[in-house]
């Protein structure tokens, strides 16, 4: 079933071809490097949660002391953190509307910390997927038996026939087929509105970012927006090249965003603390400076062991994670600049 209730009113048309500087002068990442070690964990997290099976995602993870923080954000939207990636909630008198819902185990946790804030007694209604990987979505069966969930039409197909993912190089992982329970019930192409606790909760799809079926949700009026893991804050991200991901796609939709939304709008990433525009400006500076580097020894007939031989990101070593690491890094934009060749892409769209 798919669902487009209202248009987006802002669609920004894609830009002119982007132009990369020939001689980047690396960024010296603030905001992004003083998160690092507190969000190593949530890294981590993330590298369970894209383990080959869910046995061992879960085996890696000790549940039962995860503990839900929540924190609010601004207007009726909260932030959850606890184990993989942030839930954003907006609570209030029409209920609970959640995005991302991190793993199974955790969902009567989470659903205590909601009740904690003491705004509702009203249960989450519906649960919105910013994306398929199972540290966003292993929730979904739980919180699907009462809850509504949506998601864009590539995560259903993600989740329903499995497969493999990963950056093309040091990260790869198999999918399970999840459970009919786990499958988001309402899908859509472009975009959803859910109209809730006075306003406006849009989930717009951005393509080929961290996956082929990523959304960023807005919540208008609480001037919050919610960017899956278009936009972390543990360094180097994980971009999913084998599930139709792109470095170009990651920084087009996080230049889109910014245009779309007030400039004192509170962001909330995929991993890490919330954030603001320049947090996102500085990650995107980031992101087009290494893409350069990468390019033009691609152009020069480098090969991926030459790359990382000479060390070529190394001027951005401080971006360096626990989950990415420099060379990590490397595999990810040589195949995401290559077209995905070798990657066994498989494409949904």
């Amino acid at each position: 079933m798919r669902s487009r209730e209202i248009p987006a009113p802002v669609a920004p048309a894609a830009g002119a071809p982007r132009a990369r500087p020939a001689s980047p002068a690396p960024v010296a990442p603030s905001a992004p490097v003083a998160a690092l070690a507190s969000v190593a964990s949530l890294a981590l997290a993330a590298w369970l949660a894209l383990s080959p099976s869910p046995a061992l995602a879960q085996g890696g993870t000790d549940f039962s002391k995860v503990e839900i923080k929540a924190s609010r954000v601004s207007g009726s939207v909260y932030m959850l953190q606890g184990a993989g990636g942030n839930i954003g909630a907006s609570v209030g008198e029409d209920g609970i509307a959640i995005v991302d819902d991190q793993f199974a185990p955790l969902a009567e946790k989470i659903a205590a910390a909601l009740k904690a804030l003491g705004v509702t007694d009203r249960p989450v209604r519906f649960v919105l997927n910013t994306h398929y990987h199972g540290d966003h979505t292993g929730g979904n069966a739980p919180f699907g038996r009462t809850s509504t969930v949506i998601a864009h039409d590539n995560v259903r197909k993600r989740l329903e026939t499995g497969g493999a993912g990963g950056n093309g190089g040091s990260v790869r992982f198999e999918n399970e087929p999840a459970g009919k329970p786990a499958l988001p019930v309402i899908t859509f192409s472009e975009d959803v509105t859910i109209h809730l606790n006075g306003e406006e909760i849009q989930a717009l799809h951005f393509p080929a970012g961290h996956t082929d079926g990523d959304a960023i949700v807005f919540f208008k009026g609480s001037r919050v927006v919610h960017m899956g893991d278009m936009f972390v804050r543990y360094g180097f991200p994980f971009i999913d090249v084998l599930s139709g991901g792109s470095v170009d796609g990651m920084i087009e939709a996080c230049e889109k965003v910014i245009k779309m939304v007030p400039a004192d709008v509170k962001v909330i990433p995929g991993h890490g603390e919330v954030a603001t525009l320049d947090d996102v400006r500085e990650f995107i500076r980031m992101l087009e400076e290494t893409t350069a580097v990468v390019q033009k020894a691609l152009k020069a007939g480098k090969t991926l062991d030459q790359m990382k031989q000479q060390k070529i990101l190394d001027p951005w070593k401080k971006w360096s994670g626990q989950f990415i690491d420099t060379d990590g890094f490397i595999d990810t934009l040589h195949a995401s600049l290559s077209g995905g060749k070798g990657a066994k892409f498989k494409p949904h769209n």
